[in-house]
């Protein structure tokens, strides 16, 4: 599973989640970094990955166009690195059984 990090999330996510989500970037490592959300879910959609965000636009965007890409919302607030990488650690299973479910768009980890 690839998960492509968001701009409002931590370039260090890729690294500490590589145990999990192999081949993991954040939009920064892809020239990304001052991209539209349209940019964003057109390189998510050409490379098979799956955005990891707390932005609500991915959201609305998922309902609207489907999948691919599929998209993960984050519903927290600012917090630690930590915080979030212990997040994704616990939900993992359900990611990684979202990716594989191919009739839903987005997952949302409260």
């Amino acid at each position: 599973m690839k998960l492509l990090f968001d701009q409002n999330l931590s370039p260090r996510l890729p690294r500490l989640l590589a145990d999990l989500y192999p081949d993991s970037i954040h939009v920064r490592e892809v020239g990304l970094r001052e991209a539209t959300d349209t940019n964003i879910w057109e390189y998510a959609k050409d490379h098979g990955l799956v955005i990891v965000s707390k932005d609500s636009d991915f959201q609305a965007r998922s309902l609207l166009y489907g999948r691919p890409p599929q998209f993960i919302w984050l519903r927290v607030g600012n917090c630690p690195v930590k915080t979030i990488e212990d997040l994704l650690r616990r939900h993992s299973v359900a990611i990684h059984t979202f990716e594989q479910d191919e009739t839903k768009a987005h997952l949302m980890i409260p």
